[in-house]
């Protein structure tokens, strides 16, 4: 099976060429223990059709048009030499004429126009996170890596574990499972803490509708990364994104629940679904086929949440 990944040529200093960073968002409460610091890559080998974070599916930089910053005072419109900026367009820029070099963000007096994903040396990555070791010293937090998939970037990944674990930094990364294991068990499993590793669909062929690929590759580094938790010391929990008629149903869920047991597997995380990220896919000007289905533009019941625990509360699964 081939993995989708991202080139590691190295730079004039030895490290592996810098993937994209979306964010580094600090002072999160949702990603883990304690007070967190959160690299969001950008890049993803799933194309989950409800991604949270549509902006990190593409490894390419992208421009992003948020129309409620727009003031209308049309200063970008001159600037851009290939007229890619269209006020009547839904999405104001045409991505088909746009060649991203992004002399309209410059102009733009408000932020309405943005470069999503910029190259970050890990050092530089290292440095921006030191700012935040008080936070993490005083509420047993730390650093998580999440995306996109930040295992695309194996080599840089590695490199700027080590050094947060050589300064005591407690490491955790979020991960769609669909990466190599034998790179991953050389480069990275020495230096991450925790993992927090995602199933979505256990039937292959619903999986490969909805994400894009099969989930054979995912399950079995499941299996191999619970082998590996006697002699690593990982923290591995399980998490499942409760997407309504897709995810969130008996049948997947009770399917993922009997995968969990026989692997001796008692921890796992149901996250209730958000559709705010609709509005997210919009402003870098895509539309999301599954917005037409009126249950996932909703928020979830919480009879229907509650449905869900208790599907795994049957299998002893908290």
């Amino acid at each position: 099976m081939q993995i989708m990944q991202t080139p590691t040529e190295a730079n004039k200093t030895g490290e592996p060429k810098a993937p994209l960073i979306l964010e580094i968002k600090g002072n999160s409460l949702d990603d883990g223990p304690g007070i967190r610091t959160v690299i969001f890559f950008k890049g993803c080998p799933l194309t989950c059709s409800w991604c949270h974070n549509p902006e990190g599916k593409s490894a390419a930089q992208e421009i992003a048009f948020d129309p409620e910053q727009c003031i209308d005072c049309e200063r970008c419109l001159p600037v851009c030499k290939r007229g890619a900026l269209e006020p009547n367009n839904p999405y104001f820029v045409n991505r088909d004429v746009c060649n991203l070099c992004f002399d309209c963000i410059e102009t733009c007096p408000t932020g309405a126009l943005s470069r999503v994903g910029k190259h970050m040396e890990v050092d530089a990555v290292a440095a921006a996170i030191e700012e935040d070791m008080p936070f993490f010293r005083i509420s047993g937090g730390g650093v998580t890596l999440s995306g996109g998939e930040p295992l695309l970037f194996m080599d840089y990944v590695s490199l700027l574990l080590e050094k947060l674990k050589k300064i005591g930094v407690h490491t955790l990364i979020e991960t769609c499972g669909y990466f190599s294991f034998k790179e991953f068990n050389i480069k990275i499993l020495p230096w991450i803490k925790t993992i927090y590793f995602d199933l979505k669909l256990f039937d292959a062929i619903e999986h490969k509708e909805h994400c894009g690929v099969d989930n054979s590759l995912i399950l079995e580094n499941f299996e191999k990364l619970r082998r590996a938790q006697a002699r690593s010391g990982i923290e591995l929990l399980v998490r499942i994104p409760l997407i309504p008629g897709i995810t969130a149903t008996d049948e997947n869920l009770s399917r993922i629940a009997a995968f969990l047991r026989k692997n001796e597997s008692s921890r796992v995380a149901l996250l209730e679904y958000n559709p705010l990220w609709m509005e997210k896919s919009r402003k870098i000007g895509r539309e999301n086929a599954i917005a037409l289905n009126g249950s996932i533009t909703a928020w979830m019941k919480a009879a229907e949440v509650e449905r869900c625990h208790e599907i795994f509360e049957g299998f002893e699964i908290v």
